[in-house]
C-alpha cells in the first residue's frame, strides 16, 4: 500500500514537468514565429500612421471642404466639385503647363547629355572615369536649398557672375562682332522676366541633376559584355557605331529607370522653383509649378480639400505618364527584341 500510495505522487510530479516543458517549448516556438514581427512593429506602425492613413484621409478630404484653422467641425461634403473646380481653374493650368515645360527643357536635356557622356567616360579609363563621376555626382548630393541659394545669386542681374560672363563676352577682343548684340540686353533679369524665368529653373535642374543619370548609365554600360565589344571592333565598327547599335539598346532598362524618375520628379518639381522666385511664382506665374500651386492653396489659402483634389490628379497624371512611357520602353515598346 505505501509503495503504490508513493509512485502516484511521482507520476504526477513528472507528469507536471513534461506539461510545463511543452508549455515552455509552445512559448519559444510562438516567440520563433512572432519576434520578426515584433522588430518590425515599428516600422509598421509608422507606416500605417504616416502614409496608408494619410493616403486614405487625402482621398476623404479631396470630397470636402475644410479649413484646417476651424477645426474637424467645420469639413463640409461637397462631393467631386474640388475635382471640377481644378479642371475649371485657370492657375491649375498654367502650374501643369510650367510644369510641363520645365520637365521636358530639363528633363529630356539631361538624358540627351548623360548618356554620350556615360560612354565617353568609360572608354576613356577608369581613373578619369572615377574623378569626372564624382565631379558631376557632387551637385545631386548638395543641398538643394543652397545650391538654389547660389544661384539666385549668380542669376542677379546687376551682381550675378551670369551676366558678367556675358557682358565679358560681348566685349572679348575678336568677339564683339559676334556677341556684341548681348550689350543691348544687359543687364538681363533672369528672375524677373517671365521669358527667362523657366529657362533658368530648368538650367538649374539640369546641371543639379545630370550627374545622377551620368551615375546610372556608366552602371549599365559596365555591364556590357567585353566579348560583344571585342567582336565589334574585329568587325571594324567605329566608336559611332558601338554606342548606336551595342551600348544603346543595352541601356534601354536604364533608360527607362531614369526617364520614370526624371518623370516623377519633375512633375512633383517644388524647392528650386520656389527658392528661385520667393514662393512667389514669378512674375504673372510663369515660373508657377503645380507642387508649389498645391502648396499655395492648402497652406495659404487654407482649402484643404481642394489641395487634395490637386494632389490626386496629380498622381493620376504621374501614372498615365508613366504607363505610356512604359509602353514606349517597356518590354512591348518600341524598338524592343524579342
Amino acid at each position: 500500500m505505501s509503495s503504490s500510495h508513493a509512485s502516484a505522487p511521482l507520476s504526477e510530479v513528472e507528469s507536471d514537468k513534461k506539461a510545463k516543458s511543452a508549455r515552455k517549448r509552445s512559448f519559444a516556438k510562438l516567440g520563433q514565429v512572432f519576434a520578426p514581427y515584433g522588430f518590425l512593429m515599428p516600422f509598421i506602425i509608422l507606416f500605417l500612421v504616416f502614409q496608408v492613413f494619410g493616403f486614405a484621409f487625402s482621398l476623404y478630404l479631396s470630397f470636402h471642404q475644410w479649413n484646417p484653422v476651424a477645426g474637424l467641425d467645420s469639413m463640409r461634403f461637397v462631393g467631386i466639385e474640388n475635382y471640377t473646380f481644378s479642371l475649371e481653374d485657370e492657375d491649375f493650368y498654367r502650374s501643369l503647363y510650367n510644369t510641363i515645360w520645365l520637365g521636358l527643357a530639363s528633363g529630356i536635356s539631361q538624358h540627351l547629355v548623360a548618356i554620350p557622356m556615360a560612354y565617353l567616360l568609360v572608354n576613356l579609363g577608369s581613373k578619369f572615369r572615377h574623378f569626372m563621376t564624382s565631379a558631376f555626382f557632387l551637385p545631386f548630393i548638395t543641398s538643394t536649398v543652397a545650391v538654389s541659394l547660389i544661384f539666385v545669386n549668380m542669376y542677379s542681374a546687376n551682381v550675378g557672375i551670369i551676366n558678367k560672363a556675358l557682358v565679358a563676352l560681348a566685349n572679348a577682343p575678336g568677339l564683339g562682332y559676334t556677341f556684341g548684340w548681348l550689350n543691348d540686353l544687359m543687364p538681363l533679369r533672369w528672375l524677373e522676366d517671365r521669358l527667362l524665368i523657366k529657362p533658368a529653373i530648368a538650367f538649374l535642374q539640369f546641371w543639379k541633376y545630370t550627374g545622377f543619370h551620368l551615375v546610372i548609365y556608366i552602371s549599365g554600360i559596365l555591364t556590357i559584355s567585353k566579348e560583344v565589344e571585342e567582336a565589334a571592333l574585329l568587325d571594324g565598327a567605329n566608336f559611332r557605331q558601338r554606342f548606336w547599335y551595342i551600348a544603346l539598346p543595352h541601356l534601354r532598362p536604364f533608360i527607362f529607370f531614369g526617364v520614370t524618375l526624371t518623370i516623377i520628379g519633375s512633375l512633383q518639381m517644388f524647392e528650386e522653383p520656389f527658392i528661385l522666385t520667393n514662393g512667389t511664382g514669378g512674375i504673372g506665374n510663369s515660373g508657377l509649378t503645380i507642387s508649389m500651386f498645391l502648396y499655395k492653396v492648402a497652406w495659404e489659402w487654407l482649402d484643404m480639400g481642394w489641395a487634395s483634389a490637386m494632389s490626386w490628379l496629380l498622381f493620376l497624371i504621374i501614372a498615365a505618364v508613366t504607363a505610356v512611357q512604359f509602353l514606349f520602353f517597356g518590354r512591348k515598346g518600341l524598338g524592343s527584341h524579342s
